[in-house]
C-alpha cells in the first residue's frame, strides 16, 4: 500500500436545508511532505469535535480504488482525491483484511486502526446527493479512521506498512456491516463490543443492539 495523495481542509460554512452548517469535509491535495500529530495532520482542522477528529479519529484513510467504483456508480460527480473527506488517498487499502488494532507505519508516523468511517449529512452536502449517506453505508466502502501512536513527516508516496496485526482480527468491514445491518448478529455484536480499541460510542451501541437482539 501507498499514499497517492494527501489532503487537508479547514472549517467553512456552508448553507444547508435553510440553515448555515460548519463543516471541514471540504479537503483538497497537499505537495507536502506533512507532519503527522497527535490529534491530526498538519494544515488540516476538524469542525465538529464531537463527532470527527479526537484521539480515536485523528486521521481519516480511503481506498483510491473506491474512487474508480464510485466514479461507474456517480458518473455525474467529478470526484477527485479527498473528495470523501479523506486525509490520506491510499493505493491497495482494503476494508475486509484490515482489523480493528491494527499497527501501520506511514513515512515516519505510526498509527493504529479504531474504526470505519460512519458517514453524516455532511458527506451529502459535499457530493450534493441526498442519498450518498445510505448508499455509502451499504456500499462496505467506509474507509478507515487512525488514532496516532507515533508523530512523523509523512509524504506521496510514502508506503503504508502493517507492522501488527490485532489478534482479534475483527475487520473494519465486519464493524460496518454490524452499523449497517443493526443488531442481526449478538454474537458478533457482542464480540466487537468487547474489543478495548473500538470506540466507546460504538462498543455501547453494539451492547445495546445485542441486548435487544437477544431478547426478540
Amino acid at each position: 500500500m501507498k499514499i497517492v495523495s494527501i489532503n487537508v481542509g479547514v472549517p467553512r460554512k456552508i448553507q444547508w436545508r435553510d440553515r448555515e452548517v460548519v463543516t471541514s469535509i471540504f479537503k483538497s491535495p497537499v505537495v507536502g511532505p506533512v507532519m503527522v500529530y497527535r490529534l491530526n495532520l498538519e494544515g488540516d482542522r476538524q469542525s465538529d469535535l464531537e463527532n470527527h477528529g479526537g484521539r480515536s479519529k485523528a486521521l481519516y484513510a480511503y481506498s483510491a480504488e473506491h474512487y474508480e467504483a464510485w466514479r461507474k456508480e456517480l458518473p455525474d460527480i467529478g470526484l477527485s482525491w479527498g473528495m470523501f473527506g479523506e486525509n490520506f488517498t491510499i493505493e491497495g487499502l482494503q476494508e475486509e483484511n484490515t482489523y480493528i488494532g491494527d499497527h501501520f507505519r506511514i513515512g515516519q508516523a505510526l498509527v493504529m486502526v479504531t474504526q470505519p468511517r460512519i458517514p453524516c449529512y455532511k458527506l451529502g452536502l459535499r457530493l450534493g446527493r441526498k442519498d450518498i449517506v445510505k448508499r455509502f453505508l451499504a456500499s462496505n466502502r467506509s474507509g478507515v479512521y487512525f488514532s496516532v501512536m507515533k508523530e512523523g513527516e509523512v509524504a506521496i508516496g510514502d508506503t503504508v506498512d502493517r507492522i501488527k496485526e490485532d489478534g482479534e482480527r475483527i475487520s473494519v468491514m465486519e464493524i460496518n456491516r454490524a452499523v449497517a445491518n443493526g443488531g442481526e448478529d449478538s454474537l458478533f455484536l457482542h464480540r466487537a463490543a468487547q474489543h478495548p480499541v473500538l470506540p466507546a460510542g460504538l462498543r455501547e451501541h453494539f451492547l445495546t443492539q445485542s441486548a435487544s437482539t437477544e431478547r426478540t
